[in-house]
């Protein structure tokens, strides 16, 4: 059986993601997604604004949301995940993902990375894009799932920018 944890500070999650995690599903036996602290960059949104947020473009899929911290291969193996999935927008991306891959075989060589291309008409999304649009006013709805808009309306987030 093959689980395979989706990694990521999901701040917010955005329609690239979204991609990422749909394909998985017809890649992987079961999927995790672990929402991670990342200490290099300053998060918009609190890990449990971010997990519910996740969980509102998940529900209707048979998939797992938790929230972790610490080494991501670390992550997997506590949660019995034999594969780690990553997105790749860019060659930077790759280069920087490869790294990780080596470090993480390193530590554990029981768990793969699997680098998964983003689709074109997602490969010019991040989150930090659509953070720094929010900071600006602008408007997000074609770079986030709607019920991200809806959330974020809702709980009045918009407000912090």
């Amino acid at each position: 059986m093959n689980k395979v944890l989706i990694p990521g500070s999901f701040d917010p999650i955005t329609l690239g993601h979204m991609d990422i995690i749909n394909r998985s599903l017809k890649l992987f036996d079961e999927v995790e997604i672990a929402i991670m602290e990342n200490p290099h960059k300053t998060s918009l949104f609190s890990m449990q604004e971010r997990k519910e947020m996740v969980e509102l473009c998940v529900k209707d899929l048979d998939i797992k949301v938790t929230v972790s911290d610490g080494l991501t291969v670390n992550q997997a193996a506590k949660r019995g995940c034999n594969i780690i999935l990553r997105g790749i927008r860019s060659a930077s991306d790759y280069e920087y993902e490869k790294n990780m891959m080596l470090v993480n075989r390193a530590m554990n060589n029981q768990i793969e990375t699997i680098f998964l291309e983003s689709l074109p008409e997602y490969a010019h999304i991040s989150s930090s894009t659509v953070r720094e649009i929010m900071r600006y006013g602008g408007d997000i709805s074609s770079f986030v799932p709607k019920v991200v808009v809806d959330y974020i309306l809702e709980h009045a987030l918009s407000k912090r920018f």
